[in-house]
């Protein structure tokens, strides 16, 4: 390479990174020389640093070297050894992504989307929300406007690899001198490299995380302490202290009156003289599977007890003996005793169901419409010949006793109604809908009661707190809300995912809500202060159900894809992938003594899962790296019923609903 050469490849260099003093500089110094060039002092004739140079000076502006580049990287990772390529081909989405950002960040619109359409069908299986998002990024200025870019340009994508894969791939680049591709990789992506063989994509739930990935964020706020017990002196505690035992076990109890307070002493008063004859006979009936059932929940250690942020409602005698009797009553489950599953199904619908509420005894059931109505059927009423009919006022006259309709009708929304909650004592009904607005109903007055505003957009869903009176909502906003029916404004604002939230729900122990976003995260959040206090990140798609253990231990998450995902909020890490629908898991309910989680799908489905012994075996099985460590128990198909929603009653009865969709010749 001639000296004229190499002083052309560095004055391009020098211009092109921004330094015009010393170009101008070596302009000078070349126009004093008369044009000629420095000597061989100043460039050695060494050939490592005329190739590297070279590379240098060659403008990796233009947009051809962005489609060469990748299309070389992807060949030679779709070309790979079997082992090797599914690691390999997990760089490839993070590459295309950033690439057609540079494009679009330099101006060259035209190129973006040709190469975005060329090579957006390697990654629409998987990351088809994404690239639809990414579809309109057009402009730099969208790069700066669009908080999903903007996200992504500032943080980098964590991907596991394997040690071998790392130097394939580290080799691939420096023998083609792909520097293009490499400083891509170098600037936004974040290995996390292992050792030994390559662990399978469908094994390895963490595999890759795109969206909300700020992994060193995410890292200090999982640091935080929560407090994720039982509250002190609640139903559930005094419960598993053995105070609100069945009257068989009435001595046990006795013994500990001396221990306990007025309130303490009325409850379990109250509670025994609502028991009855019958009641005993069925106790000692199920004594037998009851008494297998305690001796497995005694093996694990109780959750710590905690003290409530928020003022608590006072409960009522009436619901508080109501209660008691069906925790005394309550069927002990397990993975060889399973649960009686009652479905209510939906039909004439036409299409309009949007969701579905059961309440915590399964005596009312609620749909939300897309013509802004919401029914409610009392099954007492109901009787063995009723059946939940749909939008179709006609039909619903002819089916109810006497010309009338066999529900209550209620109508204030004016847009699609997203999401339906019964209280825990079934007397009020939350709802939300498009109209950006949530509204509070009477199930004994059949009316409207409160309309609470304060969402800009779409609310998708509101649930009530395990002791009423406080509600969360969540929204296209982005926002979860905390509010409480005596006031219209909401208590707390929650704010920190990058997209939709679509699901949220409470702890047991009221002081946190969980939220689940089309960002793939689920956030936990203090009710109190407001602040984020975890972040649970491995999800591949948006999360739409969420569920949290009865002890407070634990959370579950469904997503888009059908995975549910088990975590521990005191770590924050997944437990265990549970791997089994095929389609959009829309409700989750553990049991009342939590050894069970059901899962309702799209895929028509309800699935129960073993999760006690999935939690045992987490040690053992981390530890030989196996991730696998799932046990579904039973599977409940539904002719052709999409499942909305899933509750398990205070006695462990497990009731679902649905629409009947008719299905596609």
């Amino acid at each position: 390479m001639d000296a004229e050469r190499i002083d052309e490849f560095v004055m391009v260099y020098l211009k092109k990174k921004g330094f015009d003093s010393a170009a101008k500089d070596l302009q000078l110094a070349l126009h004093h020389n008369n044009g000629s060039s420095f000597n061989s002092i100043d460039y050695p004739n060494d050939p490592e640093l005329t190739k590297l140079i070279r590379s240098f000076s060659q403008s990796d502006d233009h947009p051809t070297q962005y489609r060469e580049s990748y299309s070389k990287l992807r060949s030679w990772a779709y070309n790979s050894l079997d082992l090797y390529k599914h690691e390999l081909l997990r760089v490839m989405y993070p590459v295309f992504i950033h690439c057609y950002m540079d494009l679009v960040g330099k101006g060259h619109t035209q190129e973006a989307r040709a190469f975005f359409n060329s090579f957006r069908k390697d990654h629409e299986m998987i990351n088809l929300r994404d690239l639809q998002k990414l579809e309109g990024v057009l402009t730099p200025s969208h790069l700066e406007e669009m908080e999903f870019a903007r996200a992504l340009r500032q943080s980098k994508v964590n991907i596991k690899i394997c040690q071998y894969s790392y130097d394939l791939l580290l080799q691939y680049l420096h023998r083609t001198e792909s520097t293009l591709m490499l400083g891509i990789i170098n600037e936004h992506i974040n290995f996390q490299v292992y050792s030994g063989q390559p662990i399978s994509g469908s094994d390895d739930i963490e595999a890759v995380t795109i969206v909300g990935s700020f992994q060193e964020p995410a890292n200090h706020i999982n640091q935080k302490e929560i407090q994720w017990g039982l509250l002190e002196d609640s139903l559930d505690d005094r419960l598993e202290k053995g105070g609100l035992l069945s009257d068989s076990e009435k001595g046990q109890g006795e013994s500990k009156d001396g221990d306990m307070d007025d309130s303490k002493k009325r409850s379990i008063e109250v509670g025994k003289q609502g028991s009855s004859l019958k009641k005993l006979k069925k106790d000692k009936a199920g004594s037998a599977t009851a008494k297998v059932a305690r001796q497995e929940t005694s093996t694990v250690p109780l959750a710590p007890r905690v003290k409530a942020e928020l003022a608590l409602p006072v409960m009522s005698t009436d619901v508080e003996e109501s209660m008691l009797e069906d925790l005394r009553n309550r069927v002990q489950l397990s993975s060889v005793a399973m649960p009686s599953v009652s479905f209510y199904t939906f039909v004439n619908t036409h299409n309009g169901l949007n969701c579905a509420s059961i309440s915590h005894d399964g005596s009312l059931v609620a749909g939300g419409f897309s013509d802004s109505s919401i029914k409610v059927w009392d099954m007492a009423k109901l009787g063995q010949a009723g059946s939940l009919q749909g939008e179709n006022d006609t039909n619903d006259q002819i089916g109810g006793p006497n010309g009338r309709r066999n529900y209550t009708l209620l109508l204030g929304h004016s847009g699609p109604v997203y999401s339906a909650t019964f209280s825990p004592p079934g007397d009020f009904v939350l709802s939300s809908s498009a109209d950006t607005t949530i509204r509070l109903w009477s199930t004994k007055l059949n009316a409207n009661l409160v309309c609470y505003k304060g969402h800009n957009y779409p609310v998708w869903d509101v649930q009530f707190s395990p002791f009423g009176h406080y509600f969360a909502s969540c929204s296209h906003d982005r926002t979860a809300r905390i509010w409480s029916m005596d006031r219209v404004q909401p208590l707390r604002i929650m704010a920190g995912h990058l997209s939709d939230v679509d699901c949220v729900q409470w702890h047991p122990n009221c002081n946190y809500i969980a939220t689940g976003s089309s960002d793939k995260t689920v956030r936990l959040w203090d009710v109190q202060t407001g602040e984020c206090v975890r972040i649970f990140i491995g999800h591949r798609s948006m999360v739409l159900s969420l569920a949290m253990s009865p002890d407070g231990r634990y959370m579950a998450s469904g997503d888009e894809d059908g995975t549910i995902m088990m975590w521990d909020l005191s770590t924050a890490r997944c437990i265990t992938p549970l791997m089994g629908h095929n389609s959009c898991v829309w409700s989750l309910s553990y049991s009342g003594e939590g050894s069970l989680l059901a899962s309702g799908s799209a895929d028509c489905t309800v699935k129960l899962w073993d999760v006690t012994s999935s939690t045992k075996l987490t040690k053992a099985e981390e530890k030989n790296g196996n991730s696998n460590r799932l046990r579904s128990l039973r599977t409940f198909p539904t002719k052709s019923t999409p499942v909305h929603a899933l509750r398990f009653s205070r006695r462990n009865l497990l009731f679902a609903a649905g629409a009947l969709s008719k299905p596609e010749s």
